[in-house]
């Protein structure tokens, strides 16, 4: 069976995929409509469509692999010069981790289907701003209402995957368990134990020794299942033939491998590089190479060499040209970026703003990688060195608003410190988050920032040590 979604549903979706590749589907898509659930028939059509080649005449070239990355990136300065005392870098990492926790808490509760994919033919960000205005909280200062007219009016309503619904307004006393939050941990984690020293394989035994199966969604369950069919639970060493093996658990029956599930787990890796955007573009290739390829490797590479830029660049533009400077410039990703960049350059509002991403990026999955990294592009161009706007537009944008708001949050924070983000969102979180990870439910956010700092300064002394050595 394939996992997160029944088979059926799976090879649709990886019918779209392919022809987002690239590929021409033919008759293909009539083949796999008269399927019906025949899981025979399905798994012939999805044998077809992985056999596909990409077009000659499909204008994008996207590889998966780091040096062919390297080899179409554009210049960059791969690492930037940052000379904070100790107490501004410890300002600077606090302030990552409580923009991460506030931007994801305020987008929580809209993480549902009418944002993500709009309602009775209004896009999602205009259910945002219904469900706001019902609740006579518009424009967006604060955290989500747990209740709105918009219910009554207009039948919206909010994430029933989060029981409590402990984000909201009403209720918000820290950053609630979220797996955009688990992933930061667990890439401080990685970084803790392993150092430099760690490839996708380690990636997935830590997910095998940290999450459970209901903790992954979409190509991180695939990632996680087929992960299971190449490793053995008594034998852990990495087998010789790991390479081959991980294309088989990053690619089988994952339709998902370009959704923005990788981008959202660069955050505890990035801030271990802090100030290096290479090296965090590295860090988050070695990732995201566990269950994605292409555009869903580039997302993390984009968000890591940002979140790393951001420790030491304050002007966003900046960061944002950094960030592309890790990926190809032949790939949709980047072409995409630019184009959400371009609409907040010309945008007069943030309403016409968030109107016109949709309307761009619309023939993309709510959560794929794409549509929402033009989103997040847009919002830092949009809001300067306004943390309470760029999160609110990051949210207001709908899709996937909980990461795009926890991206643009641990940007604007590692960029602005701790002591620069507004008192509004930031003490409703008490310091305090759950994340329902082992030694973290719960654990202050205080000493997540402490630990990423101390991992900062380690990577730092090991790259250092390797440098002086290669000078020997």
């Amino acid at each position: 069976m394939a996992g997160w979604e029944r088979l059926q549903e799976t090879v649709r979706l990886e019918l779209i995929q392919r022809m987002e590749e690239g590929c021409r589907a033919g008759e293909l898509a009539d083949r796999l409509a008269a399927a019906g659930q025949d899981e025979t028939l399905l798994m012939k059509v999805y044998h077809e469509l992985m056999a596909l080649e990409v077009a000659e005449d499909f204008p994008y070239d996207e590889p998966s692999s780091l040096g062919e990355i390297r080899r179409l990136r554009p210049e960059g300065p791969r690492r930037l010069r940052a000379e904070w005392s100790a107490a501004q870098w410890r300002d600077k990492f606090r302030g990552a981790w409580l923009g991460r926790s506030a931007g994801c808490a305020l987008g929580k509760p809209l993480e549902y289907l009418d944002y993500l994919y709009g309602k009775d033919g209004r896009p999602g960000w205009e259910n945002v701003e219904l469900w706001f205005r019902g609740a006579d909280a518009w424009p967006i200062t604060g955290y989500t209402p747990l209740h709105s007219r918009a219910e009554a009016e207009h039948g919206l309503g909010l994430n029933d995957w989060a029981p409590g619904q402990l984000s909201t307004r009403e209720k918000i006393r820290f950053m609630e368990s979220d797996d955009d939050i688990r992933y930061t941990i667990l890439g401080l984690l990685l970084l803790e134990q392993k150092g430099l020293d760690w490839d996708s394989w380690d990636v997935g035994k830590l997910w095998h020794g940290q999450l459970t199966y209901a903790q992954v969604c979409t190509a991180e369950t695939q990632a996680y299942m087929n992960f299971a069919q190449e490793t053995s639970h008594l034998h852990g060493d990495k087998p010789a033939d790991w390479p081959l093996r991980q294309e088989r658990v990053r690619m089988h029956l994952n339709p998902y491998r370009e959704w923005i599930g990788a981008a959202i787990r660069a955050d505890g890796l990035a801030y271990g590089a802090a100030g290096n955007p290479e090296l965090a573009a590295e860090l988050g290739w070695r990732d995201a190479s566990f269950s994605h390829v292409k555009n869903g490797i580039y997302g993390e590479m984009l968000n890591a060499a940002m979140i790393s830029a951001a420790f030491a660049e304050q002007d966003n533009a900046r960061i944002l040209e950094i960030g592309l400077s890790e990926i190809p410039r032949t790939s949709r990703l980047a072409a995409d970026v630019q184009r959400g960049i371009e609409i907040a350059l010309s945008a007069g509002s943030e309403r016409e703003l968030v109107r016109r991403i949709w309307d761009s990026f619309s023939h993309y999955d709510p959560v794929h990688t794409n549509n929402n990294a033009a989103l997040v592009a847009a919002t830092l161009t949009y809001a300067g060195d306004d943390f309470e706007k760029a999160i609110a537009t990051a949210v207001y944008g709908g899709m996937d608003t909980d990461c795009n708001g926890a991206t643009v949050g641990s940007i604007m924070g590692a960029k602005l410190g701790a002591s620069q983000l507004p008192a509004s969102w930031i003490e409703p979180l008490n310091d305090t988050l759950y994340a329902d990870l082992p030694g973290f439910h719960p654990l202050s956010i205080s000493e997540c920032a402490e630990r990423s700092y101390q991992v900062f300064l380690k990577l730092r002394g090991e790259l250092e040590a390797k440098e002086s050595g290669s000078q020997q």
